[in-house]
């Protein structure tokens, strides 16, 4: 047995979303300086590194993140590698090898290689679901999808993906770092803050080889 961390480390040399928020994190009180402790604080969009989106990210009477079902977060997961496909689409998971009965999907694609890298600039040419891909996951009763970049839909694509899957009640995890992870099946341990009224939140995610 196996235990994969695959959440991004958040940093303020992180890359985020095209006008979001850089990630903010220090210390406003330090030992050196003759404080008791050391207290840090942070300030980022919920949409950074890895995390969940709800419902109400792009549905605004969707359900917000601290209503997101823990059942979902966690439980039997495939990871199916794409290596060479620019876009995720109907065509391409028609013909991919996925087991029946699959629930949860994460898919490494190339885009984990920039995490493997280490790349702090955003890249526009990650690798996303294209609306059609959506609408196949959502028709064959996934409930969780997740992706190894920032937006599970194509660079300036967001709402149609997005809002095929959030409507049909998949919960929709980004920022996944799949580069040291097997296809094949795990068990998924996602657990977003449980934020108030909020449309995602910052996730630790681990995968446990089954």
């Amino acid at each position: 047995m196996h235990t994969y961390d695959i959440s991004l480390t958040i940093s303020p040399d992180m890359p985020v979303w095209p006008g979001d928020p850089a990630v903010m994190l220090e210390r406003f009180e330090k030992m050196e300086n003759g404080g008791n402790a050391n207290v840090s604080r942070i300030a980022m969009s919920v949409h950074t590194g890895t995390h969940v989106d709800a419902p109400y990210h792009f549905i605004a009477s969707g359900k917000t993140v601290e209503h997101l079902s823990i059942i979902t977060l966690t439980g039997r997961a495939y990871v199916l590698h794409l290596p060479d496909v620019d876009r995720i689409t109907a065509a391409v998971l028609e013909k991919a090898d996925i087991p029946p009965r699959t629930r949860r999907i994460l898919f490494r694609t190339r885009n984990s290689e920039v995490w493997a890298r280490q790349e702090n600039d955003f890249k526009s040419n990650f690798v996303a679901i294209t609306a059609d891909g959506a609408q196949y996951l959502a028709d064959r009763g996934f409930k969780l999808v997740g992706v190894d970049y920032l937006s599970v839909a194509p660079f300036k694509e967001g709402k149609p993906t997005h809002e095929i899957l959030l409507n049909a009640g998949v919960v929709v995890l980004e920022g996944l770092n799949l580069s040291q992870v097997s296809q094949g099946r795990y068990t998924l341990y996602c657990l977003p803050l449980k934020l108030a009224n909020c449309d995602g939140a910052p996730a630790r995610a681990i995968l446990v080889g089954v």
